[in-house]
């Protein structure tokens, strides 16, 4: 079975407590997981304005997952992150190799700029 890499963003509703945001980046993590995905980076970026307001909120919890896949995975994602009243937004990017090598750079590049 082939896998894809992927970049899912999601967009939690503002109003989590931050147990609340972390214990929704575990389930989305953990639902990767368990449908055979491998997951390869986790970025919480936070509190962010948003570009425009969705369902009367001007700022959204933001969570940035890289994940490789099988292709089957991701309707399923999907159809977990639409049923979530606590996602506002969501978006999974396929990943080319490109993609891959620039995320894989940019991480070791900031890494080194904090070590």
């Amino acid at each position: 079975m082939a896998t894809q890499n992927y970049e899912l963003m999601v967009i939690f509703t503002p109003v989590l407590a931050e147990d609340d945001f972390k214990g929704a980046q575990k389930k989305f993590a953990d639902f990767i997981k368990e449908n055979g995905g491998e997951i390869a980076h986790l970025n919480p970026w936070g509190l962010r304005s948003l570009a425009y307001p969705i369902e009367k909120k001007t700022t959204g919890l933001y969570w940035v997952c890289e994940f490789n896949a099988p292709t089957e995975l991701i309707a399923k994602l999907e159809l977990q992150m639409n049923r979530d009243e606590n996602v506002m937004r969501h978006m999974v990017n396929k990943l080319d190799k490109h993609a891959v090598a620039y995320n894989l750079k940019k991480r070791n590049k900031n890494a080194e700029a904090t070590a």
